[in-house]
Parts: structure tokens; C-alpha cells; sequence
């Protein structure tokens, strides 16, 4: 008696289903595959208990004849290819034929089809794997198959799987990910008797994802593309404010299939390298269209992965394709901001002090008359009128007259022809934590002194962006409008990336400046070795050091952009930085050193600005290459719209 023997196609089936057939998720991706390449329009998917009692998915595609649905649960019977050549050009998604006998083999199985111009359809019923029974049966065109008790005879497997919650929830995953790769079909997903997926169709991939992940993630969508011989990418990726807790939110399609690749992940992480932080991961649908003939998809069981011709070239296009995304490209302010995905509301009672409007102001107020016109003789002091607006209030007006008119009209002029003398000062302004704009402006001034100043009189600041400074909260966060909405900066998040930004163009050392009184820095043994081993990492960040003793360094030239009293903190930083780093490329090491000294030499929360300084901010923060967040991920600017505005102090429906 021989000890090999051939096993029997039942035993093959049950085998074959251990790599195939892995969970619920499973086959509802091979089923739904199957129903795409059947050139369905609309596929409904329904399950219970997270698929593992019953899964159904019904399309309208093409449907199969009697005969081919004998063939169909046959094992290897397919009709997408017919030699092994024809590997090297599949474009079907599915091309094995294992998935409807495998499937069969673990569950109780019905395929229910019909063609265009039949009078009946066909209705094949399988359970666990035996004999298949074959009956005539009426129903729509296309293919409707329902599995019921997954697992049902392979007990082993089904203890394996997880809880109905989870199982459903990839099954949700596998539905969104498809349904991203072919916004031209409508998909349905019903969960446990629940509508949870719902695409229009549309052949928009815009409209499918803002069905899928809803209207704030369609806001915060950049749009990509770039054609370069035989590479084509399209797609949306999220702006670097808007963050997912893992890749899941990734979807890569690659000729219209759904894959996993570690060099396209690679190639998004190095593209927003300092605009996100650790922790998160930017929502990206991106499409790849490459020649057939340069892929293979014959290397998974699941066909998750694929193998490029040349994967180094796919990874270049990818990181220019997102990396031509991100940067605003002339957007403004407005285009750039996050969106507040749900606002926390927080009612509190603060006391509130009124004056009767039938009571006047108790200080008398001097007009704003022009410096080059001395107040006429004998005018007396004016009271303010009660400011009939809030705005009124805040500029604090001055009341209008034929008298006070001229005055004000006069201080306007000198101000329009302060603003024409003087340009707008670039971001090179801020390149200092002080930032006082002396070659623009005055810094703010308080009592008095405010009120005798004419560009404080009813000034209104405007730039390029639209984006207009009305005031600082907690000495900490700008606060703007436009037409559109509310704006909240961050001054320190947006002088930072500013700063960040400027070095980073810098293909060469940063500019320095000699210090009259040279500083003796004393440190460890480990860090004098560090720093002697990166003296030219040093040097081209502008800080230039000279040994002067034992582990001591005499510190001759600092950043121009970096006060001197932050220098030696800096120092210390980056050598703590460069401790924690292993296995590092240069320019790895030189974007932390550069955020690091950026994060140091920018603007502190609790510093007061003046309104053209907060102006000069967002004018700057305009203009920088990647204005969403600062190079560690935290927001630079969050955007309240009208609507949301509205939402938040419930005026929605009441029509004023």
C-alpha cells in the first residue's frame, strides 16, 4: 500500500479556503470582485452577525447561462484568462476561479443567475462542500449569492474569528475600499438590517469619498495628479491638519485594484515629513495606472499585492504626485485652514455691564484732527456719541460730523499714503521673537497713546489673502475673518513653520551673525564628541563653534534669525535630538536640527502683537510652501465657517 495518495476535490476545496477564504471579509471582497468584472452598475451587499451567519451580495451585471454556472463552482474554472500567458495581461480582478468552490466548501451556499434575454434563471444550492443541486428558478439579471453559516463544518477556523463587531467592521473596510476604486458603480451596505455605506455612482471619485467619510473630510481634500510616460496618478490626500489614527484610511488602486505597498506608504510619510506628527496619518485615495504588462499580480493568495517592474520609479511619481499637492500653490489662507471637525460648545455666564443709551460717555473725546492741523480755536471737546454697532465700538469711531469729517478724512489719506511709501515687509520681519515691525509700524500702544494714533482710528488691516487681523486671544492665538468665516492661528505654530519653511529653501548654510562677546559652552563627554563629530552639521545651521578647551567650545556665530540668550538652549536641544536618533540619513538629521532651531527662535505664546504684526503673520504664513501645520503636526490655523457659525449658535432654520 502506497503512503501518497491523492486527496479529493472536497479536502482541496477546505484547503484552498484556508488561504483564500480567511474571514467574512473575505468573501464578501471575492463576491463583490466577481460582480465588478461582470460589469455590474449597482451592487447590494447585506450581512448579519458581522457575515458569519448570512452574507449576500446581489449585482445587475452580466449574469451566466445554465452551462456556465455547472462550470462556475468547478475549481480553477474561470473566464477572465485561458493559458498562462495571459497572466502577464489580466485585467480582471479576479482571474484564479477558486473563490465560488472554496467558498461553497466551508458555508451553505446559493448562486441565483439569470442573463438578458432568458426566460429563467438558475439556481445552484451547495452545502458544505457536496453535491451541488441545480434547478431553474426566476429572478432579476445578474448574479445574487447568499452564504449562510460560514465555517460551519471547519469548527477549528470558525473559533478563530473575531466578534461580530469586528468581523463587520472589515467587512465595511473591504466595502469602502472598493467602492473608492470604482466610483462609477453604486454600492449599498446593509449591516445587520442598518443602510452603513451608501455611494452615488457617479463616476466621481469627489462624490464617493464625501459619501464615504462625509462633508468635513471633502473639505480638507487636496486633489493630485501627474502623467509622466507611462504613469498616471490621480486621486485626493487629506491637507496635513486633518489626520487618521492609522493607514487604514489609505486606499492605493493600482489599474483598478485594491493593494497593499510598503513603497507607495513610504513614499506619502517622506512627502509630509514635517507637517504631521508621529502619530497620525493623512486619508489618501490615490489611483496608479501602469502598463499591465509591468506589474504581476499573481504573488498572493488574497491578490492584496502586486509586484512592480520597477517599484523605485512608482515610489518617485507617487512622492511628487503628493508632494505637488500639499504645497497651497498661491491658496489662500481660507483654502489652507483646518477644518473644526466637532466643536465642543461651552456656555458659561459671565457678568455684563450696560450703560442706558439715554446715558453719554463720561470722557470726553478729542477729534483725531491731522497732525499737520492744530484743533481750531475755542472748539471744545466733543463727546463721543454711544457707538450704534459692535464694530463702532471696537474701532472705536469717532462721532461724524461736517467738522470732524475733514479731520478723518484727512488721517485716512495720511495713512493710505504711509501704506504707499512703505511696502509690505516680507516674512523676513519675523524673523526675530520680537518682531517689531519698526520699519512698517508702530508696535501697539495702550490709554492715550492708542487713541492719539491715526492707524488705530477705525483702521481696518488688509492683505493679499483677504484673511483680515481683528485681535489676540490670551496672547497666544490670532484671531481673523474674511467673507467666509472665522479664523484662530496660532502665533508660535505659524511663526515656526514660517521660519521652518525659509531654512529649508536654504540649499546652503544659513545666514550668521558674529557675536561682539564670544560664549564658552561646557559639556559632557558624550556631548563634546557629538558635537565635534557634527561640526559642520553645525556650521550650516549658522551655528559656528571652535574648541577652546577640554570639552569645552567657544560659540563665535549664531543664526541671524536666532536671538543670542535661546543660543545655547538650541545647542542642547539639537545634541538631545541627535542622542535619540539611530540610523538616520543627513537630511533626516538636518529637518530636526531646523525644527528644533525654528521652534526656539519663533514667536512665544504670551507675546502681545500689534495688528500689522498679526497681519504680517498671516501675509507670511500665506506665502510659505507648507503653511497647514508647524513641523512637529500641530495646526497652524482653524477655520469656523459661516455655516458652521450658524450651526453652533442654532439659527439654522429660522431664515434670519
Amino acid at each position: 500500500m502506497t503512503m501518497i495518495h491523492v486527496l479529493d476535490d472536497n479536502t482541496i476545496n477546505k484547503i484552498a479556503a484556508g488561504e483564500v477564504v480567511e474571514r467574512p471579509a473575505s468573501v464578501i471582497k471575492e463576491l463583490v470582485e466577481n460582480a465588478m468584472d461582470a460589469g455590474a452598475t449597482r451592487i447590494e451587499v447585506e450581512i448579519m452577525a458581522g457575515g458569519t451567519s448570512f452574507m449576500r451580495v446581489t449585482d445587475n451585471g452580466r449574469g451566466m447561462s445554465t452551462e456556465d454556472a455547472h462550470l462556475a463552482i468547478l475549481r480553477h474554472a474561470t473566464s477572465k484568462i485561458r493559458e498562462v500567458g495571459d497572466l502577464n495581461t489580466v485585467g480582471t480582478l479576479g482571474f484564479r476561479g477558486e473563490a465560488l468552490p472554496t467558498i461553497a466548501s466551508v458555508s451553505r451556499f446559493t448562486l441565483l443567475t439569470r442573463r438578458e434575454g432568458d426566460d429563467l434563471g438558475t439556481r445552484v444550492t451547495i452545502t458544505g462542500g457536496k453535491e451541488p443541486d441545480f434547478i431553474e428558478a426566476g429572478c432579476n439579471i445578474g448574479t445574487t449569492v447568499k452564504v449562510e453559516d460560514l465555517f460551519f463544518n471547519t469548527p477549528a477556523r470558525k473559533k478563530f474569528l473575531k466578534t461580530n463587531h469586528t468581523e463587520g467592521s472589515r467587512i465595511n473596510d473591504f466595502i469602502v475600499k472598493l467602492a473608492l476604486s470604482r466610483p462609477d458603480i453604486e454600492f449599498h451596505f446593509i449591516n445587520n438590517n442598518k443602510m452603513s455605506v451608501v455611494t452615488p455612482g457617479t463616476g466621481n471619485l469627489y462624490d464617493t469619498i464625501q459619501a464615504i467619510y462625509g462633508g468635513k473630510t471633502a473639505d480638507s481634500l487636496l486633489g493630485l495628479t501627474l502623467e509622466d510616460e507611462d504613469i498616471k496618478i490621480s486621486g485626493y490626500i487629506t491637507k496635513p491638519s486633518m489626520l487618521k489614527s492609522s493607514r487604514a484610511w489609505q486606499t492605493y488602486i493600482v489599474n483598478s485594484r485594491i493593494i497593499q505597498n510598503r513603497a507607495i506608504a513610504k513614499a506619502i510619510d517622506n512627502a509630509y515629513k514635517s507637517l504631521i506628527p508621529k502619530s497620525g496619518f493623512p486619508l489618501a485615495v490615490l489611483c496608479i495606472e501602469v502598463p499591465q504588462r509591468t506589474i504581476d499580480v499573481n504573488v498572493h493568495p488574497q491578490k492584496s499585492e502586486l509586484k512592480f517592474e520597477d517599484e523605485s520609479r512608482v515610489f518617485k511619481a507617487v512622492y511628487k504626485a503628493v508632494l505637488d499637492a500639499i504645497r497651497p500653490a498661491g491658496r489662500g489662507l481660507g483654502e489652507v485652514a483646518a477644518v473644526v471637525e466637532k466643536p465642543e460648545q461651552h456656555v458659561t455666564m459671565e457678568p455684563m455691564q450696560f450703560v442706558p443709551a439715554t446715558e453719554p460717555l463720561a470722557e470726553p473725546i478729542i477729534p483725531q484732527w491731522p497732525q499737520t492741523e492744530a484743533r481750531p480755536a475755542g472748539q471744545p471737546a466733543v463727546q463721543r456719541a454711544q457707538p450704534k454697532t459692535i464694530y463702532e465700538a471696537v474701532h472705536r469711531t469717532a462721532p461724524i460730523s461736517a467738522r470732524t469729517m475733514a479731520g478723518f478724512s484727512a488721517a485716512q489719506q495720511s495713512l493710505r499714503e504711509e501704506r504707499g511709501a512703505a511696502a509690505m515687509p516680507d516674512s523676513s520681519v519675523l524673523d526675530h521673537p520680537g518682531m517689531v515691525a519698526e520699519s512698517s509700524a508702530p508696535a501697539m500702544k495702550s490709554g492715550a497713546d492708542a487713541e492719539a494714533s491715526p492707524c488705530q482710528e477705525g483702521e481696518v488691516l488688509q492683505y493679499d489673502g483677504s484673511v483680515v487681523p481683528i485681535g489676540q486671544v490670551d496672547l497666544t492665538y490670532i484671531i481673523a475673518q474674511d467673507a467666509k468665516g472665522l479664523y484662530i492661528v496660532d502665533q508660535h505654530a505659524a511663526h515656526e513653520r514660517i521660519l521652518f519653511d525659509k531654512f529649508s529653501a536654504m540649499a546652503g548654510d544659513i545666514p550668521s551673525q558674529q557675536l561682539l562677546v564670544h560664549q564658552i559652552l561646557s559639556f559632557d563627554q558624550k556631548e563634546s564628541d557629538l558635537v565635534e563629530a557634527h561640526q559642520e552639521l553645525f556650521a550650516s545651521l549658522g551655528f559656528h563653534m571652535e574648541m577652546s578647551g577640554n570639552q569645552e567650545f567657544r560659540l563665535i556665530e549664531v543664526p541671524a534669525d536666532v536671538p543670542v540668550s535661546e543660543a545655547e538652549d538650541i545647542i542642547r536641544e539639537i545634541l538631545t535630538n541627535l542622542m535619540d536618533m539611530h540610523e538616520t540619513t543627513a537630511k533626516e538629521i538636518r529637518q530636526a536640527c531646523l525644527a528644533t532651531t525654528a521652534c526656539r527662535a519663533a514667536i512665544k505664546a504670551g507675546e502681545e502683537l500689534s495688528f500689522r504684526q498679526m497681519q504680517i503673520i498671516l501675509d507670511a504664513l500665506a506665502h510659505t510652501a507648507f503653511p497647514y501645520t508647524c513641523p512637529h503636526g500641530r495646526p497652524t490655523i482653524l477655520k469656523f465657517s459661516s455655516e458652521e457659525l450658524a450651526k453652533m449658535f442654532k439659527r439654522t432654520g429660522f431664515g434670519f
